[in-house]
């Protein structure tokens, strides 16, 4: 493969891409598919981590109209929506990681989305490993505490974190997609972790400041819209090993803002840049 000077990598959660509806999930409209490929075409990706896909057709469809020869679909304990990986660059390795279990309050649950863990050859000479995930929704559901059975998925994923720094201390690792919770938030705190192995949120932001105040410019981060609350969160990472925000570069990453967002996602998407080579 031809040497890559720099590459970008993205997440975004797609909102239902459905090619069929499914209970009370509509399938995804022929304006709102419009309006994710004008997207993904705007911020030109490599690598893009997604959430709420449907079946593999809908993200066969997908890749092949945004020009992704690879991709990765995992199923998990839920049968609606999954979480995926589109590619312009080879897939070394793959685990799809769907049986994980946890106990709460006397009740076992699965992880509802699994988690897609790729490696990847950027370059010649850089590999990275990227795991994405879709944490439970803050949605209120009779089966247990949504907090908490969120924060039990997000110890889960940084259970994954910590065994791929047990096999590699200076492992490239982007730990990336929608937690769906705030930076202090309990889970959000659990999958970053602590100590020489926590991982640097990129925080990204759109490219316009607005304003200046004493603790530096007024940066928008926001990622999701919830029309119920009328609010804007961020809840949409993308969190580096030590070793990959070497590469980072920070000029280059951003929260897309587009005038159309609305028709595509209830989400704007993430994108971060690095170098494709050991710093």
């Amino acid at each position: 493969m031809a040497a890559a000077e720099s590459f970008r990598v993205a997440t975004w959660n797609l909102e239902n891409y459905l090619d069929a509806p499914v209970g009370s999930r509509r399938a995804k409209s022929p304006e709102s598919k419009a309006a994710i490929r004008e997207m993904i075409r705007g911020m030109k990706p490599d690598v893009l981590a997604l959430q709420e896909v449907g079946s593999t057709n809908a993200l066969a469809e997908l890749a092949r109209d945004c020009q992704f020869p690879f991709w990765e679909h995992v199923s998990g304990a839920d049968t609606n929506i999954h979480v995926a990986v589109l590619s312009r660059f080879p897939i070394l390795s793959r685990r799809h990681h769907t049986n994980d279990s946890y106990l709460l309050f006397g009740r076992r649950h699965r992880v509802s989305r699994g988690f897609a863990e790729v490696t990847i050859q950027a370059s010649p000479g850089y590999v990275f490993t990227l795991l994405t995930a879709h944490l439970k929704s803050r949605r209120v559901i009779p089966q247990g505490d949504e907090a908490a059975m969120r924060e039990q998925e997000a110890l889960i994923l940084r259970e994954k974190v910590d065994a791929l720094f047990r096999a590699n201390a200076d492992v490239n690792l982007i730990v990336l997609g929608d937690l769906n919770d705030l930076h202090d938030s309990k889970s959000t705190r659990a999958v970053i972790g602590k100590g020489r192995f926590a991982l640097v949120d990129t925080r990204p932001a759109e490219r316009a400041c607005y304003g200046n105040t004493n603790a530096g410019p007024r940066n928008i981060t926001w990622t999701y819209f919830y029309q119920q609350e009328d609010t804007y969160q961020r809840v949409d990472y993308v969190l580096l090993s030590s070793g990959m925000a070497c590469e980072w570069n920070k000029g280059e990453t951003y929260v897309l803002a587009e005038p159309n967002w609305g028709m595509a996602s209830d989400h704007r998407p993430v994108v971060a840049s690095f170098w494709a080579e050991n710093r």
